[in-house]
């Protein structure tokens, strides 16, 4: 028997049954533990991204951000315009801008 003690995605217990013959134990987490959870897989997933670099780690970062979302009751689309506001009055990271330091106004 293997200890894993994790998220994992919803068809993940079926998918061990048909490739393997093999018994899950599993269980439905209170909203406070989800939400926890979430937090600490949406590390992992960061962690995992940064280790590889692979485009399909974002779509597990993805996946995290949008089960959060629900858990918050924030819908993807008010997701999408907070950030667009943010974009609107900070601006994105397209510019490849690095901040090395400000200078105060008596400093010049």
């Amino acid at each position: 028997m293997k200890i894993y003690n994790k998220l994992v995605r919803d068809k993940i217990p079926e998918i061990i049954a048909a490739d393997n013959g093999c018994t899950c134990s599993t269980r439905i987490m209170s909203d406070k533990e989800y939400l926890e959870t979430l937090n600490q897989k949406m590390q992992e997933e960061l962690n995992e991204y940064l280790e590889s670099g692979e485009v399909e780690e974002l779509a597990d970062l993805e996946e995290v951000l949008r089960a959060i979302l629900d858990v918050k009751k924030v819908s993807y689309d008010e997701f999408e315009k907070i950030r667009n506001s943010k974009v609107e009055k900070r601006g994105a990271f397209k510019k490849k801008i690095f901040l090395e330091n400000v200078k105060d106004a008596n400093e010049l």
